[in-house]
Order: C-alpha cells, then sequence, then structure tokens
C-alpha cells in the first residue's frame, strides 16, 4: 500500500511543478521584451556665472602662476607700498594663498599656515581666567597696523590690480579643487558674509577649554571664520574693515547684486576668541 501512495504523490509533484514550469514560460514568452537603450553619463551642469569680471587687456604679459610671486608683490607694494608689502605679505605662494584664504575665510576653520600675510604681534590678550574672561581690548590694537594700510587704500586701485591678475587666481581656485568654478562669484560670497559679522560694541566673553580659546557665546563660536575673525580685531577696527569691503564689492560684483550698505546689526551677545 505505500509504494502506490508515494508514487501517486510523486507524480502529483511532477505534475505540478511542470504546469508551473510552463505556465512561467509562456508567461514570459508573452511579456514584450522593453528596449534599454545605452545609459549615457551626464556631466554635472556648470554653474552660472554671477558676478562676471570685465577681460583685462594686460600691457605687459601675466606670468605662470608658479612663476607670479615677484610680479605680484612688486605690484602689490605699487598699491599699499613697499614697507606695508614687505612687512605684512609673505614672499611666496602669494596668488595661491590668497585664493584659498578668500575660500576658507566664510567656512569654520582657516588654514592658518596658507594665509598669505604674516602673524599679527603679540598673543592674543584676554582679561579674567578660563573659565570666563572676556577679550581684552589691548588685543585690538595688535590689528591697528594692518587696518591703517587697509583704510588709506584706494580701493579702484585694488580692484585694477585684482583684474590684472584675475586669470591667476582663476587659474588657482580651479587648481583647489573647483574645476568649474569661478573664482570672483566666491570673492563676493566671501565679502557679504564679512559684512554679515555681527557688530559688537560690549564686552566679548571667552572661554578656554583647551590650548585655545573660544567664544562664550555658542552662536558667536558657530561664525564663520572670517566673522570671528572681525569680532577679535574690535568694533572700530571692523566698522574700518567693512567699510572698504564695501567699496570693493561695489567694483568687483554684478550691478544687480550690489545690495545697499547695511545699517549697523549692533548685537548685546558675548563671546570670542
Amino acid at each position: 500500500m505505500r509504494n502506490p501512495i508515494w508514487w501517486a504523490a510523486g507524480a502529483v509533484v511532477v505534475i505540478c511543478a511542470a504546469v508551473l514550469f510552463f505556465s512561467w514560460r509562456a508567461h514570459r514568452n508573452a511579456t514584450p521584451a522593453t528596449s534599454v537603450g545605452p545609459i549615457v553619463a551626464t556631466e554635472p551642469p556648470v554653474p552660472a556665472i554671477k558676478n562676471p569680471l570685465p577681460e583685462a587687456t594686460p600691457t605687459v604679459a601675466l606670468p605662470e602662476l608658479d612663476a607670479s610671486d615677484g610680479p605680484f608683490h612688486d605690484a602689490l607694494a605699487d598699491v599699499i607700498g613697499k614697507p606695508a608689502a614687505d612687512r605684512f605679505f609673505k614672499p611666496e605662494l602669494l596668488v595661491r594663498h590668497i585664493v584659498v584664504t578668500i575660500d576658507n575665510l566664510s567656512r569654520r576653520h582657516l588654514a592658518v599656515e596658507l594665509r598669505p600675510t604674516k602673524p599679527l604681534d603679540g598673543a592674543f590678550i584676554a582679561t579674567g581666567n578660563d573659565q570666563r574672561g572676556t577679550i581684552d581690548t589691548a588685543n585690538y590694537q595688535r590689528y591697528v597696523p594692518y587696518v591703517q594700510v587697509v583704510q588709506q587704500l584706494d580701493m579702484k586701485r585694488v580692484a585694477g590690480l585684482y583684474v590684472h591678475f584675475y586669470p591667476l587666481f582663476q587659474q588657482a581656485y580651479q587648481a583647489l579643487g573647483y574645476p568649474n568654478g569661478y573664482f570672483n562669484d566666491r570673492l563676493v560670497v566671501t565679502i557679504d558674509n564679512l559684512l554679515a559679522a555681527p557688530d559688537i560694541t560690549t564686552d566679548i566673553a571667552v572661554v578656554r577649554p583647551n590650548v585655545m580659546y573660544q567664544f562664550a557665546d555658542p552662536k558667536l563660536e558657530d561664525l564663520s571664520a572670517g566673522q570671528k575673525l572681525m569680532l577679535r580685531m574690535g568694533p572700530a577696527n571692523a566698522a574700518i574693515v567693512k567699510n572698504k569691503l564695501r567699496e570693493l564689492r561695489a567694483l568687483v560684483a554684478a550691478a544687480a547684486a550690489r545690495p545697499a550698505a547695511p545699517a549697523g546689526n549692533a548685537s548685546s551677545s558675548s563671546g570670542g576668541r
């Protein structure tokens, strides 16, 4: 009695499997094949240029980027004065370091070792203790020599120098990792970010959890590197720098993007580094 039952069960399984197989094959043959075209890789769109600069007609040929330190330093000295150029600017990789610094200023961190200027004299000065202190007003005096040079600048001449050497700035910016970027747009973004730094005339509280001081106010500590620099130089110095930045923006930004001179946005927040 067992063998007929097993043979019958086996036959049922085979029949079911056959029915399923032929049903699947019939369904497959009845399904029209879809044509898949070739996959075409698409390049990301090139961002539109918002602040195009006029093409300069150089009276002398521009040097290669890697050989530009001497010519650019001489041209810079002609605009700001040789003593200031020698005192405040490093002699090497000027164009590249200016590009890196401008790109970093509106971000959280600044590559200090890649800045084009020499370090400030002295060390950061704060009053109080590591748990609760304020930026000493004497710290603002460390920035005065730089700010005095900025205050005396003819921004039309600065813009002329910038436009003349712009192909080198653009080349350095693309080599930095922005092959489709336009450096002048990045400059305008950075200027706008610096102009948006809060104007604080009260004491700025700082703490020192490790080697470096930080702003006690988390909102100030979260500002960009350039905005925190504005706070560290003090309100009087920052006001002078902002006025010059507005002049420069009006010369290098597209007319449609020029904002009205922003009103002071004094804040009572505290914090600093």
